[in-house]
């Protein structure tokens, strides 16, 4: 009896080794797919994150350049190169369509997906969000025509570094943003950087325009990196507070809707000032030909759509700061660009503001990675803590 009964408890003991080996086998295997599915994620996440930051450098800086050749070779009218800022969404549609009919399909296969209608927002709320961005884009499309017109492309963008500034003054107020040293930094260096412009003298200006032409021109460029910087604010609020989806089909909504408010009210200016009287005429005087005139503003219209693109992904994957971030990283490329193709001069004060607008981009960036740094540090020490105290659960479990 004795022996059977040690024979009964070694194949209790054995079993339950069993069992254990068997459940920290699985419980690693698992550890080891969830690793793998994280660096895949991860690897996804930054490859999107490079691909929107490329569209975003692309189109800008091919927009800026192009738009400038508009005035350079004969282009005269305001409304028009406002009109192609905003014009070109339509060659977004068939794209847009096969992302709605692909979302679609995908609803009808699952069975398991809660009323897709639940958490979406009100029709009305939607269209005002839409309406009221598109209207303010369309004010800052002519307010950055005017200022490309009478500034040199060098001055002009150098202007628009300071939508970084006001992008997180207004993400202050309306994305809970806080200021940090840094932060605090690239602020100061960057309303340093745009403000040194003003005492520009006049050799320097290759346009060729009055005293009074540039500063209406520094104004509008200022007045349009201001409401630039709160429209990126607003998108990223909208997301959050109203849209509430977080996919690809959001994106190409905000852009797609705005784009079709901005552009209809810029059409009104266009027929309401005049101008469009004048575009056959602008068109035959065009310096490099009538299919350079209408290239050039296809161009425009298409690299802007690129820019919107990568623009509203960054704040849809990271913020409204970080995709503006982004544009201004392309600051000093625009400048040498214009130098080589419009021969504008690279004085004093310009190399000045340009050394600290790039100094203060760095300062937001670094900013940036201690942030990512501290959250990285706070997720290891969560997932620490839950896996030291699940361990003692399995046990619990394993011996009951």
């Amino acid at each position: 009896m004795g022996e059977v009964q040690e024979l009964q408890l070694h194949k209790i003991d054995t079993n339950e080794a069993k069992e254990t080996f068997s459940l920290e086998k699985n419980i690693l295997e698992d550890q080891i797919m969830n690793d793998s599915t994280i660096i895949n994620k991860k690897t996804r996440y930054y490859f999107k994150l490079a691909f929107y930051a490329t569209l975003v450098l692309v189109g800008q800086s091919s927009a800026t350049l192009l738009g400038r050749l508009y005035y350079e070779k004969g282009g005269k009218s305001k409304w028009m190169a406002t009109v192609i800022q905003l014009a070109g969404f339509p060659i977004l549609l068939p794209y847009y369509f096969f992302i709605s009919s692909t979302k679609k399909l995908t609803k009808k296969n699952n069975n398991n997906i809660i009323d897709p209608k639940s958490n979406q927002p009100s029709i009305f709320m939607l269209a005002f969000v839409y309406v009221s961005i598109g209207l303010i884009l369309a004010l800052i499309c002519y307010l950055f025509s005017v200022g490309l017109m009478y500034l040199p492309v060098s001055t002009f963008t150098l202007i628009c570094s300071s939508q970084l500034g006001f992008n997180a003054l207004f993400a202050f107020f309306l994305n809970s943003l806080k200021f940090t040293p840094y932060i605090i930094n690239s602020l100061v260096l960057l309303t340093i950087s745009s403000s040194l412009l003003v005492f520009q003298n006049d050799s320097s200006n290759s346009t060729n325009v009055s005293k009074k032409n540039y500063v209406i021109g520094f104004i509008c460029t200022l007045g349009a990196s201001a409401g630039y910087g709160l429209v990126l604010s607003l998108t990223q609020l909208a997301f959050k507070k109203v849209i509430k989806r977080e996919n690809f089909k959001a994106i190409m909504d905000m852009i797609i809707y705005q784009s079709l408010v901005a552009t209809l009210a810029t059409l009104i200016g266009l027929f309401a000032s005049g101008e469009w009287n004048g575009i056959k005429k602008e068109m035959e005087e065009f310096e490099i030909g009538k299919a350079s005139y209408v290239l050039d503003l296809s161009f425009i219209a298409i690299t802007w759509q690129v820019f919107n693109i990568g623009s509203v992904g960054l704040i849809f994957e990271i913020s409204s700061l970080f995709s503006n971030a982004i544009s201004v990283l392309g600051l000093p490329v625009v400048p040498m660009l214009a130098v080589a193709f419009f021969h504008e001069k690279m004085d004093g004060i310009k190399a000045i503001s340009m050394v600290l607008a790039v100094w203060g981009f760095i300062s937001y960036v670094y900013q940036q990675y201690l942030d990512e740094s501290n959250n990285k540090r706070e997720n290891r020490n969560t997932t620490l803590n839950v896996t030291k105290v699940s361990l003692p659960l399995e046990e619990v479990n394993i011996r009951s």
